[in-house]
């Protein structure tokens, strides 16, 4: 595969992995950082810092945006739930490992 197509899968491979994300808001971005040690913020940390290297300004809201479909205020306020003791315990066990 070429440069060119190598490129077009990763971005359609990225366009694929956020469709997913989208159709399961109900997976916390806590469940993912305990499980995959990454979650729909660092996502979009990942966006600003590659646009940048490409010579692009994108913010972290934009960046945000990108990734959660909508602005991140809205999506907190529709699909993000509290985190429970477990949870935070179960983050903060796996920080210190």
């Amino acid at each position: 595969m070429d440069q060119e197509k190598t490129t077009e899968v990763e971005a359609a491979v990225f366009r694929r992995l956020l469709a997913h994300l989208d159709a399961n808001k109900d997976v916390q971005n806590i469940d993912l950082m305990i499980l995959a040690n990454f979650c729909r913020n660092c996502l979009s940390k990942w966006y600003m810092a590659e646009a940048k290297e490409l010579g692009e300004s994108v913010d972290y809201d934009q960046a945000r945006e990108i990734v959660y479909g909508m602005p991140y205020s809205e999506w907190k306020d529709k699909h993000q739930l509290e985190a429970t003791p477990e949870q935070l315990a179960q983050f903060e066990s796996k920080q210190s490992s």
